[in-house]
């Protein structure tokens, strides 16, 4: 029943896309819902193939174990790794610093750079190399995720049509054009794929960004790391890295991100302005600043100091030994009613009973230059609390003191820097010079990431996206049912049936939209072998130059811009910017409409039609 299966596959791909379009249901139940759907009817129906085997539950499940989702997994754990331990924080201030303080120009010149890259190297490692960059860049400017990394994406995708070697789609193209006969020099893509990419990549730069919508929750955005201000004491023991520093100007120009309100020595207050004051062991600075900022002071803690507790027993030293992995920080509420309130940190028997850290306060009325010892606590007084999650997790149910869990970050592994960045640099320069395959270096990073300390099992497996997962592995089996039922082919020949006579700028036209919304729905790369023959065999019929049939068969099966299934550096970017299905059919239809009309303008004037 070969036409009931043909029938049954294009129904399934239709109800599927329009499900995914419509965001009425997660992306999860779509996945399953389509996925069954394709096995029932295969398993109650079986198809045989013309080589004579039977398409069935293992051809079609096959998705779930390809090479580019397990790659795709394999990098989102070796970027979690990345930011755990804020490996790529110096790059990413220096590239935020070359838009001098512009945001926008930032983003812009990173986006220029990595469309350049992409013209010599494979996509999908340029873009590995500029998510996390671009994470950190856009914490630092301000700029929302959502406005820049389906951008990335599109960028990269555009400046990988300008040369033979920008996408494994253009060297797949250019081999099977070569069996036919023909040719494609290493820069013959150049002329027409740069005006493609100027055109797109202004649509992307100055349109795009409007079109798109926040998508991030609500839980997300409070996770986020915001400008609000805690109070904090360093107390600074023997061999502490703030010893030996002096005030300038009234300030301490080495400590940047935490700010001095007041320094206690023996007891005695000294406020701001401090002039000509040299730190001391012993000294105990009052500082403020942002929740990031307390961590990052954590997570530079130097061997030699006196650990969490002070003179005082009250823990108020901030630069302690490095934490592990398995250290978070916390953000807690003071209770209405609670027995904590009125009493000070030191006294309230808090840290000792649940074993934590106290490293700030934050209090929403004015908080008084004095010591954090002697400040006492109220309701509504939030503070950020580090501990072991074991440790955390014994606070849960506490009506005294309400836990945000939602705010529970890990401390980065900034020790662990080194590592992280040498183990993500390798992934990049073996999958960049083809030296082992991407998913093998990928699979083999991530183990490294775990097992040399750079992020925890538990990271990791937050860093697995489970949407990605079902809809690359759904929309795997759905191509695979539409090549063996002939889906795929019965368009291709009705297409150039019905244009049979029409003039060759036409043809080509046709020909390139039809391609271009196929690489959306099927793999670019299943396109491209699918059409280069029967693109290369309409051009001698119509007496057309080969050439620029060819090379409409690249640049259309690179259009992969209006489905995140239609190319694996939109699935990269997926997570990173909390995109949605429906945010590429609306962010990308136009750019593939926007492509298909360039080219079918300037084509026949480019090819000498």
């Amino acid at each position: 029943m070969p036409d009931f299966h043909l029938v049954a596959t294009f129904v399934v791909i239709l109800a599927t896309i329009v499900a995914f379009a419509s965001d009425r249901y997660s992306v999860e139940a779509v996945s399953l819902g389509s996925l069954a759907t394709l096995l029932a009817i295969f398993g109650a129906f079986p198809m045989r193939t013309p080589d004579g085997s039977v398409l069935g539950p293992d051809a079609l499940l096959a998705g779930f174990g390809n090479p580019a989702l397990a790659t795709v997994i394999a990098l989102l754990i070796v970027g979690q790794g990345l930011f755990a331990t804020d490996a790529l924080e110096r790059p990413a201030r220096v590239l935020g610093n070359l838009g001098a303080n512009r945001p926008w120009l930032t983003i812009t010149i990173i986006l220029g750079v990595t469309g350049t890259t992409s013209a010599f190297l494979n996509n999908t490692p340029v873009v590995v190399i500029f998510i996390p960059i671009l994470t950190v860049v856009a914490a630092q400017q301000r700029v929302p995720n959502y406005k820049i990394f389906m951008p990335l994406s599109f960028i990269t995708i555009l400046g990988g049509m300008t040369t033979v070697i920008g996408s494994s789609t253009n060297m797949i193209a250019a081999g099977l054009a070569a069996q036919q006969g023909l040719q494609i020099g290493f820069f013959d893509l150049t002329g027409m794929g740069l005006i493609l990419a100027l055109v797109g990549g202004a649509y992307v730069l100055v349109v795009m960004p409007r079109l798109l919508k926040d998508r991030i929750s609500a839980a997300s955005r409070e996770n986020q790391v915001t400008g609000t201000q805690f109070v904090g004491e360093i107390l600074l023991t023997a061999g502490h890295r703030y010893i030996g520093m002096t005030s300038k100007a009234g300030f301490f120009p080495e400590i940047r991100d935490l700010t001095p309100r007041l320094l206690l020595r023996r007891d005695v207050p000294i406020r701001p302005p401090f002039e000509s004051i040299t730190l001391m062991p012993g000294d105990i600075l009052l500082v403020t600043g942002t929740r990031k900022a307390f961590m990052d002071a954590i997570a530079k803690g130097e061997k030699g100091t006196t650990g969490l507790e002070g003179e005082d027993g009250y823990s108020s030293n901030i630069d302690v030994v490095p934490p592990g992995a398995h250290y978070h920080i916390v953000e807690a509420v003071i209770a209405p009613g609670s027995r904590y309130e009125g009493r000070t940190i030191q006294l309230s028997g808090l840290q000792a009973q649940f074993d934590v850290a106290v490293f700030g306060v934050q209090r929403k009325s004015r908080m008084a230059r004095t010591a954090l010892s002697e400040i006492r606590l109220e309701a509504g007084d939030t503070l950020l609390i580090g501990g072991t999650m074991d440790a955390l997790a014994a606070m849960r149910g506490n009506h005294d003191i309400l836990l945000l869990e939602h705010s529970a970050e890990s401390v980065p592994q900034k020790r662990k820097a080194r590592i992280a960045a040498a183990i993500f640099a390798g992934i990049v320069l073996l999958s960049a010079f083809d030296i082992s395959p991407i998913v093998v270096n990928a699979i083999v990073g991530a183990g490294l990431m775990i097992a040399l300390g750079c992020l925890t099992l538990n990271q990791a497996s937050r860093a697995f996206d489970k949407q990605i997962y079902l809809m690359i592995g759904t929309a795997i089996a759905l191509a695979t049912a539409l090549e063996h039922t002939g889906g795929a082919s019965l368009i291709a020949r009705e297409t150039i049936a019905l244009l049979e006579g029409a003039p060759s700028a036409v043809v080509l036209s046709v020909l390139f939209l039809l391609m271009a919304v196929l690489t959306n729905i099927l793999s670019n790369n299943a396109v491209a072998a699918l059409f280069m023959p029967i693109a290369l065999d309409v051009a001698r019929r119509v007496g057309a130059p080969p050439g620029a049939f060819a090379a409409a068969v690249i640049y259309a099966a690179n259009c992969s811009f209006a489905t995140p299934v239609g190319y694996q550096t939109n699935l990269l970017v997926m997570g990173p910017g909390h995109y949605r299905f429906a945010d590429f059919v609306k962010a990308g239809t136009p750019l593939v409409v926007i492509i298909w009309l360039t080219f079918s303008i300037l084509a026949p004037w480019y090819y000498g039609l």
